[in-house]
């Protein structure tokens, strides 16, 4: 395999050109703000730079083209691409064609991960790849799959097998006397050690996660020189936090987006703050404007502006915290809490067949936001005689029990897919509530295309409400920061 790290035309401009804008492109596909200043400031960055230290080549692009630290594990999957450590199959010992020797593989990733060698875990990575994960009508012909290199390798179950080897090196170094010099201590003494061991636990945790993720670059850049990069890039590579769809997040994704709320909670106050500062001027008073002219011959030097009294809106929540939307509807929560100094009140109520009023669990969950929706479900009565979602029994209860929680100023966020499993959607009660408030939106997690399909009724409320599509983190950002009154 070519150990150059422009793949073989580095050394040609419009190749380096190629890749560049290629790179950006593809982030660009991914939401990041990247604009002409930032591309041109990058070619620089590689002309000073230079291409023979790889790593150097990534700090200096990400220092140019990023704006967020959130964005950079996107920006390094895509740079792996762009600018691959090399092409073809790797140099150095190659598989048999027979059954993969996985026993061996896992023996020598051991002893790998307890030294630390970069450069031989990035072969035993290659290796991994070229020996379990090619499938197809022959090994290695049709593609290569990081997901079942991993499932075969299982990288994260020799975690005791490489701290047993870390601990022998260690004591081989020492001399072989006294072990781990772990006998015999104080209860001080011992709880160092436990700390320590805490420690060197999560070092070798890391390795095996970095080994992982060599082994998914490995993948991608075997499929990139198949399918095209361009392709692969956009297709294949995992987002940032924010354009995560809400009903494919997993845990992590969704750890992940518990942790963008404050940022993106500070980005729409100030945004809010803005729209409020703008609407606060008002709109011209005509009146007050010409007889403030006849000073100046009639001309309207200085426009007088009606001020409008500053007022904050009311805001309301009422989310399906059922099934695949709960994730949605928790993110959604954290987000309105940490946003609510721009409310002049706000409560939130959960449902799934019943309503309850969640404000004050909401409000604790700056501690634990993890642990929002697993509060909500055990402490808030939210389900009757069966645990499916019920949209027009929960309505119904919210308009007959709550009715004092939507008032002329109040806001009402309706947060779900519109799945009534069959039941009566009750537009009644959707019609009472849109009454009583200033305005009602919808916002739903599903794309347009499944509206109104299965058990679907998203386009019969539709009718009553303003409904959005609601996907993932950044459209929700939009969409409060377009949709709020101020």
């Amino acid at each position: 395999m070519s150990a150059d790290p422009g793949a073989g035309d580095l050394t040609d401009a419009g190749g380096v050109a190629d890749r560049l804008t290629g790179l950006v492109q593809a982030l660009r596909a991914h939401g990041l703000g990247i604009g002409p200043g930032e591309t041109v400031d990058a070619g620089q960055a590689l002309e000073v730079l230079g291409f023979t230290d790889r790593e150097r080549m990534r700090e200096g692009l990400a220092a140019t083209l990023l704006h967020q630290e959130g964005h950079r594990a996107l920006f390094d999957r895509v740079f792996d691409l762009y600018f691959p450590r090399g092409v073809g199959i790797p140099d150095g010992p190659q598989p048999d064609a027979g059954t993969p020797d996985t026993a061996e593989l896992r023996d020598r990733l051991v002893a790998a991960l307890a030294a630390g060698d970069q450069a031989l875990l990035g072969q035993l990575a290659a290796e991994a790849v070229g020996a379990l994960g090619g499938f197809g009508s022959t090994p290695g012909a049709d593609g290569w799959s990081s997901y079942q290199t991993l499932n075969r390798l299982r990288p994260e179950t020799l975690l005791v097998r490489v701290r047993a080897a870390v601990r022998a090196e260690r004591a081989g170094r020492s001399g072989g006397g006294g072990g781990s010099g772990r006998g015999g201590g104080s209860r001080g003494s011992e709880g160092t050690a436990e700390f320590t061991d805490r420690l060197e636990d999560d070092e070798i945790r890391r390795r095996i996660e970095a080994f992982r993720e060599r082994v998914r670059t490995e993948a991608r850049r075997r499929v990139a020189e198949r399918q095209g990069t361009d392709r692969v890039a956009r297709r294949a590579v995992g987002g940032t936090a924010e354009s995560v769809d809400f009903l494919l997040a997993g845990r992590a994704q969704l750890d992940e987006l518990r942790r963008t709320v404050r940022p993106l909670a500070r980005k729409l106050a100030t945004r809010l703050a803005a729209r409020r500062r703008k609407a606060a001027r008002g709109s011209i008073d005509l009146r007050r404007t010409l007889r403030g002219s006849l000073s100046t011959g009639g001309v309207p030097m200085r426009p007088v502006l009606r001020r409008r009294r500053p007022g904050r809106p009311e805001l309301v929540l009422l989310c399906d915290v059922s099934g695949s939307v709960a994730g949605f509807a928790n993110f959604t929560m954290l987000l309105v809490q940490a946003l609510h100094d721009q409310f002049s009140k706000v409560r939130v109520f959960a449902f799934v067949n019943r309503v309850d009023e969640v404000t004050r669990l909401v409000a604790r969950a700056s501690a634990d936001p993890a642990g929002l929706g697993e509060r909500v479900l055990a402490e808030a009565t939210l389900t009757s005689w069966h645990g499916q979602s019920d949209y027009g029994t929960a309505l119904g209860e919210f308009a007959e029990r709550y009715a004092d929680a939507v008032g002329p100023r109040s806001v009402v966020f309706v947060l779900g897919d519109a799945r009534t499993n069959m039941s009566d959607p009750n537009l009644p009660a959707l019609k009472t509530i849109a009454d009583r408030a200033r305005r009602v939106y919808w916002l739903n997690p599903e794309q347009p295309a499944l509206w109104q399909t299965g058990d679907s009724v998203a386009l019969t409320y539709a009718g009553l409400v303003e409904m959005h599509p609601c996907r993932n983190a950044r459209q929700l950002g939009e969409l409060i920061a377009r949709l709020l009154p101020v």
